[in-house]
């Protein structure tokens, strides 16, 4: 059986104890899944990884991690900490908060050193993921010299380093061309494979298909209002359409303007 690596139960979060940001989520995440977050902007998608990273602590309900309670309590555990952060990575949506060293090498070395590792096993970890995602070009280069696509894939670098067993990503392909974020879901895949849990928050639903078994859909009262396989949301397009999921576009029709809803579906070939 596999094991659960997160629980939340009736989770809910207010910033400032005022401004609700996550309400009553009932979330459970398998090792090895592949689970997808969507929803419209200010839905909680962000919170929900900030709290699977425990960079907060829900006030409301509960959260698990290896069966742990993240809470205030776990800051006394230094063990679990540091484990949890061996653990755990997240990615986060502006590469530049993840990216504060003055080189590439620098950056990527960073967590494993942090995480004491010997420098030995750190420089091997280097190689591997430098190897993968094709960075060995930028390495000294200061990451504020990065293109938007080669930052992104520095802060993704910099996480694989840890090896985590759960990639937490915030809008990993936001911004991208659409050969960087190939690129990005070929890394993606392949951790998957090996093994890595993966939990991805996008707006990008093109990406959903490969990216996850399951999306779980925030809505307005933030929390989940759907969770189903990517194609059964897919291919509803009322739904993606009442929770602003899809672009509406304005087209000519000869004299007249005609608006639809838009997804944009693009299909990968490897």
């Amino acid at each position: 059986m596999a094991n659960i690596l997160f629980e939340l139960k009736q989770a809910g979060y207010s910033y400032f104890g005022r401004f609700p940001a996550l309400c009553s989520v009932d979330l459970t995440i398998m090792q090895g899944a592949k689970t997808a977050v969507i929803g419209a902007n200010g839905t909680g998608k962000s919170t929900l990884l900030s709290m699977l990273d425990a960079l907060i602590f829900p006030d409301q309900g509960s959260v698990k991690a290896f069966g742990m309670p993240l809470d205030d309590k776990m800051q006394e555990n230094s063990d679990f900490t540091m484990a949890f952060r061996r653990r755990v990575g997240l990615v986060f949506q502006n590469p530049d908060i993840q990216l504060f060293c003055p080189t590439v090498r620098d950056d990527i070395m960073f967590g494993p050193l942090q995480l004491r590792m010997r420098d030995s096993e750190a420089a091997k970890r280097l190689d591997k993921v430098v190897t993968e995602l094709k960075l060995a070009s930028l390495l000294d280069r200061s990451p504020c010299q990065l293109s938007i696509g080669e930052k992104k894939k520095v802060a993704i670098a910099s996480v694989l380093a840890i090896q985590p067993e759960v990639l937490l990503l915030d809008e990993p392909t936001a911004g991208l061309d659409p050969q960087t974020t190939r690129d990005i879901i070929d890394i993606l895949v392949s951790e998957n494979l090996s093994g890595t849990t993966l939990v991805t928050a996008t707006h990008d639903l093109h990406i959903i298909e490969e990216i996850a078994d399951t999306v779980h859909v925030f809505g307005p009262e933030r929390n989940i209002i759907r969770s189903a396989p990517p194609e059964e949301v897919l291919s509803d397009r009322t739904f993606l359409q009442a929770h602003n999921l899809v672009h509406i576009h304005r087209h000519r029709h000869k004299d007249a303007g005609v608006s639809h809803a838009h997804q944009h579906d693009v299909k990968h070939h490897h």
